[in-house]
């Protein structure tokens, strides 16, 4: 899988322009949500993920800020999607089958 490198001395680019973390198969973009979502600080990421380091992890959120724009529409293009993927699945039989039971609203 050819990778290319970047300025950011632990981000790289995969085949498809992907930046993820050297060394690893976390991608940026899974460092930058996990921290929009849970409100992470650099220390927590680590802790959640030790097999990164500190290095690794301020290389990542640095190329985000430096690629916000890109990485936010990237983040919004996956939530479309898994929403768009939610609502043609529909509801889940083990759902359906809650609410006809009246287990759930």
């Amino acid at each position: 899988m050819p990778v290319t490198t970047t300025e950011y001395k632990y981000v790289e680019l995969n085949e498809r322009n992907v930046p993820f973390i050297a060394g690893t198969t976390m991608k940026v973009i899974e460092i930058v949500t996990a921290q929009i979502a849970y409100g992470w600080s650099p220390e927590e990421i680590h802790l959640n993920h030790p097999y990164l380091s500190m290095s690794q992890i301020h290389s990542a959120l640095a190329y985000y800020w430096d690629h916000k724009s890109e990485l936010d529409a990237d983040i919004k293009r996956r939530e479309d999607y898994a929403a768009q993927s939610r609502q043609e699945a529909g509801e889940s039989p083990f759902v359906a089958r809650l609410r006809s039971q009246g287990l759930l609203p």
